[in-house]
């Protein structure tokens, strides 16, 4: 019974750096491609705030100038209301699409996750069929008809 407690291990402990492996091309053109929607989603946002901010400074002089009629200062209101609206939807939407491409990259399956599998399962095998297809001689069977 002593010989059993002095030859038990200790519980396997794993290094990450031995572990690990560096990433796959897909998974490193999969980072990039979220890397790009995201960044593109969020310059977008910045771009329509930044728009939006200058729409208000400059829409506030003619505001005061022509206080009197109150038509112009509503649509510059509703005007300025659609530009907050719309950066902070591009600047959610963006962080959702980065989410979702990390739960995605990192294996964690989020909703909708098989359909872009089947997607790309499908586009790989049309491909191999295009490359097998491409690959194979081609005989000219053009017959001409008599005249």
């Amino acid at each position: 019974m002593a010989d059993l407690h002095q030859h038990q291990q200790p519980p396997m402990t794993r290094n990450l750096h031995e572990s690990s492996s560096s990433p796959s091309t897909r998974q490193t053109v999969r980072f990039l491609t979220a890397a790009t929607i995201g960044m593109s989603l969020l310059v977008l946002s910045g771009l329509t705030l930044t728009g939006t901010v200058i729409g208000l400074i400059v829409a506030t002089p003619l505001m005061v100038l022509f206080s009197p009629v109150l038509v112009p200062a509503v649509i510059t209101m509703c005007l300025l209301t659609m530009g907050f609206l719309f950066s902070g939807g591009c600047g959610v939407a963006a962080a959702t699409a980065l989410s979702w491409i990390y739960r995605y990259v990192t294996g964690k399956h989020p909703m909708g996750a098989e359909k872009v599998d089947y997607a790309r399962m499908m586009i790989s095998e049309k491909a191999k069929e295009l490359g097998h297809y491409a690959a194979q001689p081609q005989t000219d069977q053009t017959t001409t008809a008599p005249y």
